[in-house]
């Protein structure tokens, strides 16, 4: 059976979708000794050799799926080439390779899910999808009804407006305030630009829910696999069979 070369770089955790297109337009990557120039390549998983950067792929047949809560100070990445400590570090080598979905910033903490499933982290991240993400924000000062609905109507950022959010005042106070924010988008340091283009910067930021999960009791550090059922439910929800 032939696929593409991004999903079969995916099926086989060793990128998404996205990383495996940007590594083929830099030239890291070779199907049966070629460096391969075409985005939409197909290859066979029985027939051809892919490698990258020289070391050969092949599609893993046990797929590890698991649910994080990230402290702060940790980088969501496997590997930081200024030895800044990583949320790969939190977990044990025995996984293997496993990649985050989607990403949280280095003082951001919460829920993050790692797997090496490439397709089922391709969609959960993908805009179309529209998977829920629910953080909790403390932020400076107290908003006012207009900065509330102009979190909820969405906000112009680098020229786009953000996708509507429901915003839930939880502890209003003159120096600082908590506000849970649902969102479906996945820009780039999203909540925090949003609260700041309202005049509320973000003093601390946590995700509390991702695609229909939760922290349970996980403390900053600990982490969990993800039982079959939840498995079941997130590829359902991204119309993975």
């Amino acid at each position: 059976m032939t696929v593409r070369l991004n999903k079969f770089l995916a099926l086989a955790g060793v990128a998404s979708r996205r990383e495996a297109d940007r590594w083929i337009q830099e030239g890291r990557i070779s199907v049966n000794n070629q460096v391969v120039e075409e985005l939409g390549l197909r290859v066979d998983e029985d027939k051809d050799v892919v490698r990258v950067d020289g070391r050969k792929i092949q599609v893993k047949t046990e797929p590890v799926y698991i649910l994080l809560n990230k402290p702060a100070g940790y980088l969501v990445t496997l590997k930081d080439p200024f030895r800044r400590p990583t949320v790969r570090t939190l977990l044990p080598a025995s996984l293997g390779r496993v990649f985050p979905v989607g990403r949280l910033d280095l003082a951001t903490e919460g829920l993050l899910v790692l797997t090496n499933d490439g397709e089922l982290a391709f969609r959960l991240s993908h805009p179309r999808f529209g998977v829920k993400k629910v953080y909790l924000a403390k932020i400076k000062g107290e908003p006012d009804k207009e900065a509330l609905r102009r979190l909820e109507r969405g906000v112009h950022l680098e020229g786009a407006k953000t996708a509507p959010a429901r915003v839930v005042p939880l502890a209003p106070g003159q120096k600082s305030s908590w506000l849970r924010l649902e969102l479906q988008e996945g820009r780039k340091r999203e909540v925090r630009e949003m609260c700041r283009a309202v005049g509320h910067p973000v003093l601390e930021l946590r995700r509390v829910e991702f695609a229909g999960l939760g922290l349970g009791n996980l403390k900053p550090g600990q982490w969990r696999h993800l039982e079959p059922g939840e498995i079941r439910r997130l590829k359902s929800l991204v119309n993975i069979a």
